[in-house]
């Protein structure tokens, strides 16, 4: 392909609204065209990048069993009301009517329609297992889309759905799809991690996400040499240090202590002569039913998603200040588990494990020193709260656990029963008895992989794509093309490079050198071929690779296949 042919157009600037890397280089390079706020045009060489995506894609999941098909983008209510999800899932879901004032939606995920599409053909044990698969548009109406590709509101998905007789079967498909999530990332030549995850209004009861490691990441990742991963939201850790020795007697009940204006932490601790770990951390959420007092060790933070899960609710907020001292009877930041009556108590395990502690008074300027858990107050519920942090011992094999920085691009889940109850999508067994079909999700964000590639692989003068992704493999770059010798040899490694099978494009337009090389460092083509005059006459050329950049030169009749081998090397 010749540039001066192509639609290939980039930008000196970066654009006004591009917050993250990939946003700006993208769109700088020429791959992207914002239309409106989370919708973009995929421009040819994007769109290049992500069909190269899409192929290895489809070969990973053909080659692990799954069919390919195609959903509607638009799907009646219906269904969605049949599932429960019409009502549960929100604001980012699109709702139309059509001209006879039926009621749509844009999908942001399919399992309604996919699972009224196997209900209505798939009706005996015999006819399963099933495996389904599509590629295609999706919409979320985002409060605040942003970061370009990473978090738009339409958006290019892989999205598979399995359907099973027993729960053996789903663990087979869902292994087989962690198999292929590993060899789709590996073959793009992407660092990644597969991390435990919370099922979010999805559902089911098991969840992986698939993170493309990256310091601009902007999600956290909690790993383990040993192999273990979660995101932060649902990190376990192993059993934290005991807290240090409390200072002196413990008393035999709990003593009021004025501590006016300390209603932090640090500065109780302070104030007391005390150590943050010997705290008890108080906070009061509102669901959409009840008042919920969650209780963490002081140096410790509660994981809102943990205690959602732990309350099985579908809303959960910190309680304003009026309501903390509707339920608590005192000011924020002086509320404690002692004495409070009507409202139900969740404590994280190393609360109930601490000796002796200090917490609020429920009152004003007061804090209650020598409270011990199960002697002066009961939790309704135990179970882990507690946000992991750097250092903790890996729930596994007790090592410190890191935290990384990582964008998510892939999730896969056990649904269960969820929607197969909900939507009557029964199969019969050998017995005749009828039963709801075992589902699995497995979704894939195109953009967001091709954009996570970008965020890992780039420099301050643009993108450094790994090959497989790359838009083309190789760039041939004529200084000065209206030269005989220069347009000659340009012309013939052209030609033998395309005869070689190597995807490449030759800038042959009428510009300046160093436009030239700019924009070659832009757009971030693995291997570039630079033809001078000078170093034609002496029957040369300069290879370099896009990663190191070091010029080589090397003899024209050798330059073909060297491209090929430092291909191997990109």
């Amino acid at each position: 392909m010749r540039w001066s042919r192509y639609f290939l157009y980039t930008l000196r600037d970066n654009p006004a609204d591009a917050e993250v890397i990939s946003h700006q280089l993208l769109a700088r390079a020429g791959m992207i065209d914002k239309l409106a706020a989370g919708i973009y045009t995929y421009l040819p060489p994007g769109w290049r990048s992500i069909d190269k995506l899409m192929r290895i894609v489809r070969e990973e999941m053909n080659a692990a069993g799954a069919v390919e098909l195609v959903m509607p983008c638009i799907q009646p209510a219906e269904l969605w009301q049949e599932s429960g999800r019409w009502q549960a899932y929100g604001k980012e879901l699109l709702r139309i009517k059509d001209r006879h004032e039926r009621e749509f939606c844009f999908a942001p995920t399919a399992e309604e329609v996919i699972t009224d599409t196997v209900r209505r053909r798939v009706t005996s044990y015999r006819q399963l297992p099933v495996n389904l698969y599509q590629v295609h548009t999706k919409f979320r109406d985002e409060i605040r889309p942003r970061f370009g590709l990473m978090r738009g509101r339409e958006f290019l998905m892989k999205d598979a759905y399995s359907f099973h007789a027993s729960a053996a079967s789903l663990e087979e498909a869902y292994r087989a799809m962690e198999h292929a999530y590993r060899r789709i990332f590996d073959r793009c030549g992407l660092r990644y991690t597969a991390v435990e995850a919370d099922t979010g209004n999805i559902g089911g009861s098991e969840s992986h996400e698939y993170m493309v490691l990256a310091d601009t990441g902007e999600d956290a990742v909690v790993a383990c040499a040993c192999g273990y991963g979660a995101n932060l939201e649902k990190a376990t850790t192993g059993r934290i240090a005991e807290m240090p020795a409390w200072p002196g007697q413990i008393p035999s009940a709990p003593e009021a202590v004025h501590t006016p204006g300390t209603s932090s932490v640090p500065d109780v601790a302070a104030f007391l002569h005390l150590q943050e770990p010997h705290l008890i951390k108080t906070m009061i959420f509102e669901t959409d039913q009840e008042f919920v007092v969650a209780l963490v060790r002081g140096d410790d933070e509660v994981n809102e998603i943990k205690l959602k899960n732990a309350l099985g609710c579908t809303h959960l907020q910190l309680a304003a200040e009026a309501k903390v001292e509707q339920v608590s009877g005192g000011a924020m930041g002086y509320s404690g588990p002692v004495g409070l009556r009507g409202v139900r108590l969740v404590a994280d395990p190393e609360v109930m494990r601490m000796p002796v502690a200090a917490t609020g008074a429920n009152r004003g300027d007061y804090h209650l020193v020598g409270v011990v858990p199960g002697r002066d107050f009961a939790a309704d519920l135990v179970v882990d709260l507690r946000q992991a942090r750097v250092g903790d011992p890996c729930p596994r094999c007790g090592s410190p656990l890191e935290i990384r920085r990582g964008i998510e691009v892939g999730h896969i889940f056990k649904l269960g029963t969820k929607y197969s109850k909900a939507m009557e999508c029964h199969y019969l067994d050998a017995q005749g008895g009828v039963n709801p079909m075992i589902m699995g999700c497995y979704g894939l964000g195109l953009g967001r992989t091709v954009a996570a590639a970008v965020e890992q692989n780039h420099d301050e003068h643009g993108i450094i794509w790994p090959r497989p992704l790359a838009p083309f493999e190789a760039e041939v770059i004529a200084l000065n093309p209206d030269d005989a010798t220069v347009g000659q040899t340009a012309e013939r490694l052209y030609g033998e490079l395309q005869s070689a099978g190597v995807e490449v494009l030759f800038d042959d337009r009428d510009e300046r050198a160093g436009v030239k090389f700019n924009d070659a460092d832009l757009v971030g083509f693995p291997v570039r071929v630079v033809v001078g005059k000078k170093n034609a006459e002496q029957g040369l050329v300069e290879l370099s690779l896009r990663r190191d950049r070091v010029k080589t030169p090397t003899p024209i009749a050798d330059a073909a296949a060297k491209v090929r081998e430092l291909l191997e090397q990109a």
